[in-house]
């Protein structure tokens, strides 16, 4: 386990943190817990927290798939997808933006599983897919200490050690929403498959 783990190191991260989450805005910053969720994503690979605990102020490379999986959208959509869970839905879990995308974080398994729920779903041209980092695949985070440079940065920092995190369901409910929002007349979101124009159509109100 990595030193950064250790309520006592060289930098004291965790103590540095933790004497500042009294009275601070917490939206956008890390908290000491959300720290430790952080770190659990890295397991017994410590190399990306060895080098947080010497520069918190430094972005770090964390796996998907064990602890949290990754939406990347569109930062204009992203936006609306956030509207859509905070005024209409449950909320979400934590938020990056990094290299001009949003990031949200979802449960384990939603990368897996979305693609296959969006493929179910009709969309016009100018509506653009996610792309999903699950098991496998390593995101960028943001520092656990905001550094006032243009690199990543949190729209919502995590701040517990077990946040809530949306599931494949409600990415989607939120995505289609946040399609509806910005789509024309022309752009039609059905939750269907595309009809067979020649299929056969039977009247069912008569049946016994």
């Amino acid at each position: 386990m990595t030193t950064w783990l250790r309520e006592e190191t060289p930098h004291d991260v965790f103590r540095f943190l933790r004497e500042g989450d009294e009275g601070r805005h917490q939206t956008a910053r890390v908290t000491a817990d959300g720290a430790a969720w952080l770190a659990s994503a890295a397991g017994g690979r410590g190399s990306a927290l060895t080098r947080w605990e010497a520069r918190p102020a430094s972005p770090a490379t964390l796996p998907c798939g064990t602890v949290f999986d990754v939406v990347n959208v569109d930062p204009v959509f992203g936006r609306r997808m956030l509207d859509k869970l905070w005024t209409e839905g449950p909320g979400s879990g934590p938020v990056a933006v990094h290299r001009g995308r949003t990031l949200l974080f979802a449960a384990p398994g939603t990368a897996q599983r979305l693609p296959a729920l969006l493929a179910w779903e009709e969309w016009g041209e100018e509506v653009s897919r996610p792309l999903c980092h699950g098991l496998g695949d390593a995101v960028t985070v943001p520092p656990l200490v905001p550094s006032g440079s243009a690199g990543p940065r949190w729209l919502v920092a995590p701040d517990t050690r077990h946040p809530w995190l949306p599931g494949p369901e409600v990415v989607l409910w939120a995505y289609v929403r946040a399609v509806r929002a910005a789509s024309a007349a022309d752009v039609r979101v059905s939750i269907f498959p595309p009809a067979d124009p020649g299929a056969n159509v039977y009247d069912v109100s008569r049946r016994r």
